[in-house]
């Protein structure tokens, strides 16, 4: 009898751990932590249980908390079932074995990896596996005058010699200088800058097996470059904030930017209005301007576009079945709410489906967009705008992360090191070989 009684206990117990590992709840780690966003997710999640019998459980979490709480729920075998996260997790998770690389990778295949822009795809390789779904990104820009560009016959700022003979035609200064360059070196903006414009050159200061020193001829090109883009600038300590301020006052022909400023350029945020005109709340600035995500240099004519990209990743020993489900109904159905929750910053990483390749392009440029007032994108800017918007993606990339040295890179750029050593370039202080010189030198005593 009492071995009876044993033997049914254990079946009960072996049936709910059972069933435990197929509930059909799963919990949803997410960064999107604003009140407005996580509502948005919250509503998805509703759609999804609706579609499917499941439900999901949103877990917001700053980003700068993602670290530390994914190690110990990790060690506690508390994890997550999915997780959206920066591409700066993708690689080290994946040999971790946190993320279920198999799985994340089968998602892609059946949604149609063709469907996807390819630099999203290239940055998550893992073992000839796709360790992660690209979900969403945005791209580093050139942001221009291209009223004035055509009134002078330019051609468009994709290049260091379109942009240089630009700042030729178009610095006048106080009226219109030719760029606004980053030059604050505490500032990560001028780390940002610079990583775009040495990619743009093919320079980087990592490879497989960590630093790498960089070239001579190729960083020299890139010196030379940004000392004309400096010269072309107003004076002082510049950074983002004096990037916008002189652009929106009509006074800069170029400069770098995020897609953060799409809104505002069309008069959509009072915190931040243009003042080329008398009208803070006008379009006219947004009716003026022409963007470039990717742009090359000499030594890397094909060019490159820095990119912040965003993955969802289904959790190794969790729910596989019911994640799998939500993230290729994230990626599908729900793909354009999820492209709403921030579209000025959620640049469509896949473009369409089977049958129609530019679905999901063409739904998230209707988007509203804005803070104080709204209105989509396809209302403020033109399609061929629209779509070099979200072509960047196609060249996306940063420092280390194909190498799989994102870690050293970081540290790299945190180190503020390349930014000291080019503002002495650009102050006529070093010389270029002396800045190549020195940039090798400090560079790789970081580890």
């Amino acid at each position: 009898m009492k071995k009876s009684i044993l033997l049914t206990t254990s079946a009960i117990v072996m049936g709910l751990l059972t069933g435990a590992a197929y509930a059909d709840t799963i919990r949803f780690w997410t960064t999107e932590y604003q009140p407005d966003r996580v509502a948005k997710q919250q509503a998805m999640a509703a759609d999804f249980e609706k579609a499917t019998g499941h439900s999901v459980e949103v877990i917001p979490i700053e980003e700068k908390d993602y670290s530390a709480r994914a190690t110990a729920a990790f060690a506690a075998g508390d994890m997550p079932d999915v997780i959206y996260h920066p591409l700066s997790f993708v690689l080290p998770w994946a040999e971790a074995g946190i993320i279920d690389v198999e799985t994340n990778s089968e998602i892609i295949d059946e949604l149609g990896v063709d469907t996807f822009a390819p630099g999203a795809i290239a940055m998550a390789q893992f073992d000839d596996l796709t360790a992660a779904v690209p979900v969403d990104g945005w791209t580093q820009m050139v942001v221009y005058r291209k009223d004035l560009f055509d009134a002078a016959g330019l051609e468009a700022p994709t290049s260091f010699a379109a942009i240089s003979a630009a700042i030729d035609a178009l610095h006048n200064p106080p009226s219109v200088y030719g760029f606004v360059a980053a030059t604050k070196v505490d500032e990560n903006f001028m780390s940002q800058v610079l990583e775009h414009v040495f990619l743009a050159n093919g320079v980087s200061p990592v490879d497989n097996n960590g630093f790498s020193p960089l070239e001579e001829k190729a960083t020299t090109e890139i010196l030379e470059f940004y000392k004309k883009l400096a010269k072309s600038s107003p004076e002082g300590e510049l950074f983002w904030k004096q990037s916008r301020e002189v652009y929106f006052a009509g006074k800069a022909a170029m400069i770098i930017w995020s897609p953060f400023i799409l809104d505002e350029l069309a008069g959509l945020r009072d915190s931040a209005p243009p003042t080329i005109t008398d009208d803070p709340t006008s379009a006219e600035l947004a009716s003026k301007t022409g963007i470039v995500t990717t742009f090359g240099g000499p030594s890397n004519p094909s060019g490159a576009a820095w990119a912040d990209l965003r993955y969802f990743s289904v959790i190794n020993d969790g729910n596989t079945d019911v994640a799998s489900e939500f993230v290729k109904f994230s990626m599908s159905e729900a793909y354009t709410a999820t492209l709403s929750i921030a579209p000025e910053g959620k640049f469509p990483v896949r473009r369409g489906d089977a049958s129609n390749p530019t679905k999901y392009v063409e739904a998230w440029s209707k988007l509203p967009v804005g803070v104080d007032r709204k209105a989509p994108l396809s209302e403020l800017y033109a399609p061929a705008m629209i779509n070099e918007i979200v072509a960047g993606l196609e060249t996306a990339d940063r420092w280390g992360v194909k190498e799989g040295q994102l870690t050293l890179a970081s540290k790299i750029n945190n180190s503020m090191a390349i930014n000291r050593i080019v503002r002495q370039f650009i102050d006529d202080e070093i010389s270029a070989s002396d800045a190549v010189s020195k940039m090798n030198d400090q560079l790789s005593a970081i580890e």
